[in-house]
């Protein structure tokens, strides 16, 4: 396609090329493929289950390990609060109500009282949330009560990495957030991370990032040509989260640690969320070693090729939940091994909506693990996706360090053939939008994948305002008085 100076100058400020916007353009009129499920992965084919003592020294392993590698723990952090309070938005809705009625027991309450006018009105209360909150990262609104002092999800990862992800005596804490709330976050760690690091005798180490433009997406009109601001500019748009596997490329670390900022609970219900990424990681570093092993035997002269080549397959097999359409080469395991590796924590389905673990074809024929999100997979087979036993609640420990010790370029292992188109508008005129892979979707399909059952006591997220009504957000300091205010 032509574009005009104007054009071209923007798509250059963006960090893109027109060869790349062309090919967006391309993927817009040619659509995505559907993910070529066959079945969901159930317990022992494809997730692993509970096994204590084992669990227990997995656990073990990776606190010895922690003591001499560094540990980061990424959490996406850059959406806003809107679909948290979306329901207060549209009125008079049963969670309004819900809301109103417990007004004082949410930890937001003594903050949202210093804009609140004097014997507010349920009006009042409900405005000033949305104006106060419904724009606002989660990341920032208090959530959890301790006495006189409501902690935010940001301080909760905090406290977190005090207990699962310190490398030595330091806590290395990486947050992406959006450029227009960047000041928001930088003046909250300023003024928190001294007083933690005074009272849990640790360092934090605590980065922050943006989303790259380069990442971004073209918009096109309902004609799939490039949609228009007024001003005759072109709409780019931020292409979701799978975008991040560039900030996720850029840390320098042996093991990190992946979790959604709203997946948090208080101090009184994190021992098993600490058990079991301990447990996670356990499992990976063990993995991860025989696996450096087996490359160090491929490259040996002194390897039995038939002997090895059947503990190759029976490994590749078994343990990373490849199925192999053909028998392969030593160089074509060696390539299979020396990936990218993750571990991935699975909840039973007890029907959120999402992505969940699942055996999927690839273009090669092979079967492999891999997190699949509903929009990825075809009406035709919805059933399939409907019989998934578990769901994926962002449970990720990474593997990033090949067996020389030096880092995998992670922007190599993406399938960029997986994506969605959705409809949007802005300014009142319809367009469609691009979402590249997801980050624990496309963004990883080409990593080694182990999926393992966690209880559903580590997955605690805040979807809607009164999920922090829910015993999982309760402290010990929880207000007990109910309010008086009516609907």
């Amino acid at each position: 396609m032509d574009f005009s100076e104007k054009d071209l100058k923007q798509i250059a400020e963006h960090g893109l090329t027109v060869e790349k916007v062309n090919q967006q353009l391309e993927d817009f009129k040619n659509g995505f493929p559907f993910i070529d499920i066959i079945k969901p992965a159930t317990t022992y084919d494809g997730v692993i289950k509970d096994d204590g003592i084992v669990y227990d020294y997995m656990a073990t392993q990776y606190s010895n390990y922690a003591k001499t590698h560094k540990i980061v723990k990424f959490v996406p952090a850059s959406g806003a609060a809107t679909r948290m309070f979306k329901d207060l938005m549209a009125g008079e809705t049963d969670i309004t109500s819900k809301v109103i009625n417990n007004i004082e027991q949410f930890a937001f309450w003594n903050d949202l009282q210093t804009v609140l006018p004097k014997n507010p009105t349920t009006k009042d209360i409900v405005e000033n949330i949305i104006s106060r909150y419904g724009n606002t990262p989660k990341g920032l609104i208090p959530f959890h009560e301790y006495g006189n002092y409501a902690r935010t999800p940001v301080e909760e990862h905090l406290m977190e990495g005090v207990q699962y992800a310190a490398s030595g005596n330091t806590v290395h804490i990486h947050f992406t957030v959006s450029p227009e709330h960047r000041m928001a976050f930088e003046s909250l760690l300023n003024r928190i991370v001294p007083i933690y690091e005074l009272k849990y005798c640790v360092k934090y180490d605590v980065q922050i990032s943006e989303q790259n433009k380069s990442t971004d997406t073209i918009a096109v009109d309902m004609n799939n040509t490039p949609f228009r601001n007024i001003d005759g500019s072109l709409l780019f748009r931020p292409a979701g989260h799978g975008a991040l596997i560039e900030n996720l490329n850029n840390i320098d670390a042996d093991l990190i640690f992946i979790k959604n900022i709203d997946n948090i609970t208080t101090d009184d219900l994190r021992k098993d969320t600490i058990r079991y990424k301990k447990i996670l990681a356990g499992i990976l570093i063990y993995v991860q070693q025989t696996i450096f092993d087996l490359i160090h035997k491929i490259d040996s002269e002194k390897a039995n090729c038939e002997l090895l080549t059947q503990i190759l397959h029976n490994f590749v097999t078994t343990k990373l939940g490849i199925k192999l359409s053909n028998n392969l080469s030593m160089s074509e395991y060696r390539k299979i091994l020396n990936r990218p590796i993750r571990v991935c924590g699975m909840v039973k389905n007890t029907g959120d909506p999402g992505g969940g673990p699942f055996w999927v074809r690839g273009a090669d024929g092979d079967i492999s693990l891999q997190i699949v999100e509903s929009s990825q997979i075809a009406p035709e087979s919805k059933d399939i996706m409907n019989k998934s036993e578990y769901f994926n609640p962002v449970d990720l420990v990474c593997g990033i360090r090949d067996f020389n010790n030096e880092k995998f370029d992670l922007t190599k292992y993406v399938d960029k053939n997986t994506g969605f188109i959705s409809n949007k508008s802005k300014d009142g005129k319809d367009l469609r939008a691009m979402e590249r892979p997801g980050l624990w979707n496309g963004a990883m399909a080409n990593w080694n994948t182990i999926f393992v059952e966690v209880p559903g006591s580590t997955f605690t997220p805040v979807k809607v305002v009164t999920d922090l009504l829910s015993k999982e957000h309760k402290t010990r300091y929880f207000k007990k008085i109910k309010s008086t205010l009516d609907f």
